[in-house]
Formats: C-alpha cells, sequence, structure tokens
C-alpha cells in the first residue's frame, strides 16, 4: 500500500512529465493544456482552441524564451517538459468539471507562473545579440531564477515544421548552453583556486609575486593576458588583474587533494540542484600530476568543465554568504482562475564555503570592479562584485571564450550573473553583456 500511495503521488508526476511517455495523449483529450507565466503574468506559452476545436500552442515571446519554457510537440522541453503533469492538470471548480463531463468539454489546464522576469530576460536575449552564448540571472537570497538565454535558439512556434533542421544543427540549436553548455571556466575559475588558497595559507594576505607577464616551469611557458607585466602583485591584485602568472604559481603551492576536496564542495562532478536538465561539471586534476597540469588548472584552463548555470550557483553561494539556496524556476501553480494550487518558497541547497570565506571572496570580487578587470561596472548607480575570464579553445591559443561572473548591490546582493561569449575572439566582452542586464534590473 505506501508504494501504491508513493507511485501515485510522486512517480506518477515523474511518469505523465516524461516526453516519451504516450499516455501524455490520452491527458490531453481531457484538459486544454495550461499557459506558462513569467513572475508579472505575461505569457509565455498558451493554447489558442479554434472553432473547430483544434488546438494550437503559440509562443508570444517567440525564440526569446526557447530553452527555458521549451516545446511542446516532438517530444518536450524545458518547462513544457518538467511541467507537463502541472500543465495537463485541472483544478477549475469541481461543478464546472462535472458539467464539462456531461458536455464532453475539455477542462482547461492549470497555470505555471515562472520566476522568470520577462523584462530582465529580454535585457539579456539583446545583450547577447548574435553570439553563441548564455546568461542565467537569479536572485541569491531566494534561488529565484530571473532569467536564462541561450543562444543560437529557435523558434518554438515552429518547431514541428523545422524539426529535421533543428536536430541536425551542426550548433546544436536545441541545447540549453545556460546548462548543459560545457567550457572551460578561464578567468571565472581563480575564484574556485583562490578559495583554496586561502583554505591552506592562512597568511595568504601577505602573499607576493612579481609578474613578469609571464612564468616559466617546468618547460611550460603561460602568459598574462596580451603579456601584460603586472609588476608586484599581492592576493588581491592578482585576482583584480587576473593575474595568469601569480595564478601558475600559487597553483603549484596547492595540495592537489585538499583542491579536490574543495572542488567537490562547490558541486564540481556532483549533482546540482536544477529543474532543468544539465550537464555535471567536471574537475579532473588528480594526485600525481604534473607541474603543468597544476599551473594550468589554477588559471581556469587544463581540462576543467563547467556550465554557465554551475558558475551562477557559486557565485550565488559567494553573494549569499556562503549558503547556496535552491534554485528554481516554477513560482506557483494556479488553476485557470488564478487561485493557487501550489507554491515554492526558498529553501536552502547546502553550504559551499564559511561566510568568512564569502565575504573575503566578495571583497576581491570587488576590488576587479574597482581597479581590475571588470572597471565598466564601477561609478553605476548600483555597485558590483565579479570575476572576469578568457577561456582559450583552440590548440593555436588564438580562439577563446568571454566569461564573467558577478553580482550588484554587494553589500546584500540583489542579483547574480552568469555570461558566457562563446568564440568572442576579443570582439566582445562577457562584462558589457552583464551590465546590460544590470541596468535593465535597476531601470525597471
Amino acid at each position: 500500500m505506501g508504494y501504491i500511495a508513493y507511485f501515485n503521488v510522486v512517480k506518477s508526476r515523474d511518469i505523465i512529465r516524461s516526453p516519451y511517455n504516450a499516455r501524455q495523449d490520452s491527458y490531453a483529450k481531457r484538459v486544454v493544456r495550461g499557459k506558462i507565466l513569467d513572475k508579472n503574468g505575461n505569457v509565455l506559452a498558451q493554447t489558442n482552441v479554434a472553432e473547430d476545436g483544434s488546438e494550437t500552442r503559440e509562443y508570444p515571446y517567440g525564440s526569446m524564451f526557447a530553452h527555458v519554457v521549451g516545446y511542446s510537440v516532438q517530444g518536450k522541453s524545458g518547462l513544457e517538459s518538467v511541467e507537463n503533469f502541472e500543465l495537463l492538470t485541472s483544478n477549475a471548480f469541481f461543478l464546472e468539471k462535472l458539467k464539462n463531463e456531461f458536455q464532453d468539454k475539455k477542462n482547461i489546464g492549470d497555470n505555471v507562473v515562472t520566476t522568470l522576469d520577462a523584462n530582465l530576460q529580454e535585457a539579456a536575449y539583446d545583450a547577447l545579440g548574435n553570439y553563441k552564448g548564455a546568461v542565467v540571472a537569479l536572485e541569491p537570497s531566494t534561488g529565484k531564477i530571473l532569467a536564462m538565454v541561450s543562444k543560437p535558439d529557435f523558434d518554438p512556434n515552429s518547431v514541428a515544421d523545422n524539426w529535421e533542421s533543428l536536430n541536425s544543427s551542426e550548433d546544436s540549436v536545441l541545447l540549453n548552453r545556460a546548462t548543459q553548455g560545457q567550457y572551460a571556466p578561464g578567468s571565472t575559475f581563480k575564484v574556485v583556486t583562490a578559495l583554496e588558497y586561502m583554505r591552506e595559507h592562512s597568511d595568504y594576505e601577505n602573499y607576493s609575486y612579481n609578474c613578469t607577464g609571464a612564468i616559466e616551469h617546468g618547460g611550460l611557458t603561460i602568459h598574462c593576458f596580451n603579456n601584460h607585466v603586472h609588476g608586484q602583485v599581492d592576493f588581491a591584485d592578482s585576482i583584480a588583474y587576473s593575474c595568469n602568472a601569480s595564478f601558475s604559481n600559487i597553483g603549484l603551492s596547492l595540495d592537489v587533494g585538499k583542491f579536490r576536496d574543495t572542488a567537490k564542495e562547490l558541486l564540481f562532478d556532483s549533482k546540482l540542484p536544477s529543474e532543468l536538465p544539465y550537464s555535471k561539471s567536471r574537475f579532473t586534476l588528480k594526485k600525481g600530476a604534473s607541474d603543468g597540469e597544476k599551473m594550468m588548472t589554477a588559471m581556469g584552463q587544463g581540462q576543467t568543465q563547467v556550465s554557465p548555470y554551475h558558475m551562477a550557483l557559486i557565485t550565488s553561494a559567494i553573494a549569499n554568504g556562503g549558503t547556496l539556496m535552491k534554485p528554481y524556476l516554477v513560482q506557483a501553480v494556479t488553476n485557470y482562475g488564478g487561485t493557487v494550487v501550489d507554491e515554492n518558497k526558498p529553501e536552502k541547497a547546502g553550504t559551499l564555503m564559511t561566510s568568512g570565506e564569502a565575504a573575503k571572496l566578495k571583497e576581491y570580487m570587488t576590488d576587479v570592479v574597482q581597479y581590475g578587470t571588470a572597471s565598466v561596472l564601477s561609478g553605476q548607480g548600483y555597485t558590483a562584485a565579479g570575476k572576469t575570464g578568457t577561456a582559450e579553445y583552440s590548440s593555436d591559443k588564438e580562439k577563446d571564450h568571454s566569461w564573467f561572473i558577478g553580482m550588484t548591490n554587494v553589500d546584500n546582493p540583489d542579483l547574480v550573473i552568469s555570461v558566457i561569449i562563446e568564440a568572442s575572439d576579443g570582439s566582445a566582452k562577457a562584462v558589457n553583456v552583464a551590465k546590460q542586464v544590470f541596468d535593465a534590473y535597476y531601470n525597471q
């Protein structure tokens, strides 16, 4: 009996949500699929019913929410898949449902009210422009995901017509790069390396290194960006200037086993709290690694792979005093009349670091904005902190992705962001995308 109850309450939802469940059709025969709304009630997806009873799923914002909201033909993706049970369940008034049964009419499905903000989503979408990449923005104090953009995109209104080309696209158009993309983190990973160095060296504030624009060790030469000579730098300067030579030097001093433990605590090689499908991030450095591997890993190259979503979670924990709030996309489920059926509340996902460690990293990330590589964010109507990154992805080291992770209102953070621009090759900077999103947030 216990298993039957568990199946009916829990597993039935999982099965109905599955895009491969043929029984979905039987639910759709009795219920008009509900709407998906943004936090302010803007319609992101709805079913239009013609006079002849035929139904068409409409996405008023076109490709803007393509990956996060998803599509509902040729299988399902995004929230259309995750919330399939709710959208095909009707909590309309009992007598109304009874009347519909007698008249052989469909009931109207429940609405899914998301945490997404259409204005912020539009700002992120426009800021990314024609570049491939992703943007994730969330509230660190609650875990509410306010924006999630992935490009290249597609129009969910025409998925059925274009399925063959979408499914065979060399650009992996259907891939949600925000949660499923895997990239070298570049210098954004230096916040992880910095945390490990702080844990291993209590005197980290006394750190000093003379940067000559490059470091040579064991036959390997690692250059600072554009061979820039940073001169004498302390720990804060090393982060603010994103000094590759200094961080390579730091990497040589780290205990690989302890470094792996810290990466694990930050959810590398681990399950992530996520409502949408995602790819696990990878930290591959192991005991016995060469000095070259240590140096490359410490500065964010090497074999480390991470998603923009995961970097947003790490940044969120830093912003929130070390505590990661469980990220979520669904604020509530209501019946079609607006009566709340179910509601999500903020909850703690875990502690990734101590409050003291988070405060120190936040301080160093503030330096990045005040006098370092993200100075474009200084002097705004809001305070900001962050970390830029450039991740090489070609064997000739001539091509790179641009990264930025950061937060606003540093003393009591309002917003956290993670941005990647693929193949920016120096022509675009992720920090500028972040700035446009930050500006939109405070100008609403």
